[in-house]
């Protein structure tokens, strides 16, 4: 624990806050909206263009955290837009205003993502990097523990209740924007531009990257295109027989393992390397893939999403601190925004490939897919040279 700052504790806390109030609408969004008349096509298209607008923004403001040399306004922004989003689903029920409440909650991500990676390289060398983006996933993710568990409580004696959770949710998320300034931001010398920033300026670092990045993003892009929403998991274990109740208790597990073990993982893999660790994380999401293909047992369901909490452990704090290892301190907003960015488009894709797939052959085929692509990713993942910090002494 020496190695985690106060800058570091604070970023924690903030995430913990904001995603037990997303996570605590997660589990009943779809429900919520359908009661105000939403139809299952509006609901996809609301949440496309809702990732896509994240997506789209991660990169930009990514490249202007690093243009600007500032971290914690667009920190604090980020968090306060996701903040304010939550009432605003209750209060304003017509399409229009939901379109714009759920962008202002993903356009929030998407400020505050790059600055916030970026802090916590700053606050970690490249033998801790592992650990420091491990703890604050785990805290990121306890959130997901808390959020959907307080939802549980609260529908069990306040059934169908859906809009009061939206005003709870906004509490949480108000704390994590206090949290917020007790961070410092650092003096940083930069050579600010003259003209302002393209939207689509981020895109031109896939040109002067260096090459490790390059190749690195292409391999976690290609996984990411088949690695669909965890919606489809729930639908499994829901189609094979459990109950509401049990779907989302078995997500809330899911998450409980993610958050215990992400930070021990990320202790050993700045021991034995970010590389082994995240090569096999890919290897337990395919096998449980694999496992969901087939499985019809309930009780094997937990088991499977043990093994998908570690693999999520070993793959999504690790796969940014190996981002941030391989780039100049001076661009990492910039690289780890451009890589989110280009993700949220890729997992919307997947999502509606998973879709589609499933329709037209079964989830039994969607998932085998999904799990055959992973085995040649790791393939391709074990090309790339082991990674060492690109340039020494800035990170």
């Amino acid at each position: 624990m020496k190695y985690i700052t106060r800058t570091v504790w604070v970023l924690s806390l903030v995430s913990l806050f904001t995603d037990a109030a997303s996570e605590m609408l997660y589990p009943i969004m779809p429900i919520y909206l359908k009661s105000i008349g939403f139809s299952i096509v509006l609901i996809g298209i609301l949440e496309g263009f809702a990732e896509a607008t994240a997506g789209f923004s991660k990169g930009y403001f990514g490249k202007l955290s690093d243009n600007a040399g500032k971290r914690i306004p667009f920190v604090q922004i980020g968090y306060a837009f996701s903040a304010i989003s939550k009432p605003m689903m209750a209060i304003f029920i017509y399409p229009i205003w939901i379109f714009f409440a759920r962008t202002i909650d993903r356009f929030g991500k998407g400020i505050r993502t790059g600055a916030r990676d970026a802090l916590l390289s700053d606050e970690a060398t490249s033998e801790t990097k592992g650990q420091v983006f491990g703890f604050h996933r785990s805290m990121d993710t306890l959130g997901a523990v808390i959020g959907p568990s307080l939802a549980l409580i609260y529908l069990y004696f306040y059934p169908q209740d859906y809009k009061t959770l939206f005003f709870i949710a906004f509490i949480p998320g108000l704390l994590a924007v206090l949290a917020s300034f007790f961070l410092k931001e650092k003096v940083r010398n930069v050579v600010k531009p003259k003209s302002i920033t393209p939207f689509f300026s981020f895109l031109n670092y896939w040109k002067v990257c260096p090459p490790e990045y390059r190749k690195l993003v292409i391999g976690l892009l290609a996984f990411t295109l088949f690695n669909s929403s965890d919606i489809f998991l729930l639908l499994k274990a829901k189609q094979s027989g459990l109950n509401d109740t049990m779907v989302i208790g078995v997500y809330i597990f899911y998450n409980l393992i993610y958050a215990l073990f992400a930070f021990p993982i990320g202790i050993i893999a700045d021991k034995v390397g970010l590389k082994n660790i995240f090569v096999i994380g890919l290897i337990l999401f395919s096998l449980v893939y694999l496992g969901m293909s087939a499985n019809t047992n309930l009780y094997l369901f937990f088991v499977l999403f043990f093994l998908y909490g570690i693999y999520a452990s070993a793959t999504e704090g690790i796969s940014k601190a190996w981002i941030s290892n391989i780039t100049d301190k001076k661009d990492t907003a910039t690289a780890i925004g451009t890589f989110s960015g280009l993700q949220s488009i890729c997992a919307m894709i997947a999502s509606s490939m998973a879709g589609i797939i499933w329709f037209k052959f079964g989830g039994a085929i969607t998932f085998l897919i999904t799990a055959i692509a992973t085995i040649f990713v790791v393939l391709y993942i074990l090309t790339i040279p082991k990674p060492i910090t690109f340039f020494k002494g800035t990170n």
